[in-house]
């Protein structure tokens, strides 16, 4: 009989519009924030402002997508927590 793995993390994987949720949400904010913009400041050169604004924050986060290690962050916490003593330096009196 086979066995089937357990798929938990299947949300790290999910993309919208070639982007992680993560920076969908960031392009849709950028998005809602420009219409803002464009309703209070209401001109033509804004328009094209913030047209070409959005278009080179998306070409920009699909690059990033693509290419992760260009942007790389060191994580946080570690893979495993241990008690075993990383050194051989014995700080206790013997």
């Amino acid at each position: 009989m086979k066995r089937f793995a357990v798929y938990k993390n299947i949300r790290k994987r999910a993309v919208i519009m070639g982007l992680p949720i993560s920076l969908f949400a960031l392009m849709m904010t950028a998005v809602i924030g420009s219409l803002l913009f464009i309703i209070f400041s209401f001109s033509f050169l804004v328009i094209i402002g913030v047209f070409v604004t959005n278009v080179s924050l998306y070409i920009g986060l699909t690059q990033l997508t693509k290419k992760p290690a260009s942007f790389h962050f060191k994580k946080v916490f570690p893979q495993t927590i241990s008690n075993k003593k990383e050194s051989q330096l014995y700080y206790e009196d013997p």
